[in-house]
């Protein structure tokens, strides 16, 4: 199918993953109905603003220093890799996501922005952390010979 049969608006809009896209300074200018649904804060709260609205405090030096870093060089370390970091929800809660990000660049090739595909992985980093520790008191029990 021809790019130019996808209604791409539709097609972000509709999308079930959270897709955020940065400007070069990295104010947010598109927020879909996922990214509400997710972090919470409505596309009127998000755009225009800084990365820092879900960013946790101790992450964002980091964040910042990797985002400008990428910005002046037009080059990203991650690529298609999964990120997984954590961020924070409008009512102060921590979440768990999985993002990967991809470099939106201008004619002249120099980077613009950036685009994020994000999902919410809370609930499943939680069942995982659960299952780690029920493993480690079985493996316990198991030295002790207890059953």
């Amino acid at each position: 199918m021809a790019s130019s049969n996808i209604d791409f608006e539709q097609l972000v809009r509709g999308a079930g993953d959270a897709v955020i896209v940065c400007d070069a300074e990295g104010a947010i200018v598109l927020w879909n109905k996922a990214s509400e649904r997710i972090f919470g804060f409505t596309e009127a709260d998000a755009l225009g603003k800084s990365l820092d609205l879900i960013i946790p405090e101790r992450q964002r030096q980091r964040h910042w220093d990797g985002y400008n870093k990428t910005m002046e060089t037009g080059v990203t370390r991650y690529g298609a890799d999964l990120l997984k970091v954590p961020a924070l929800h409008k009512d102060g809660r921590t979440l768990s996501i999985a993002f990967t990000v991809s470099l939106l660049l201008g004619d002249g090739g120099q980077v613009t922005g950036i685009v994020a595909i994000v999902r919410d992985e809370s609930a499943r980093f939680a069942e995982d952390r659960k299952l780690r520790a029920r493993l480690v008191e079985l493996e316990a029990k198991t030295k002790t010979g207890d059953n």
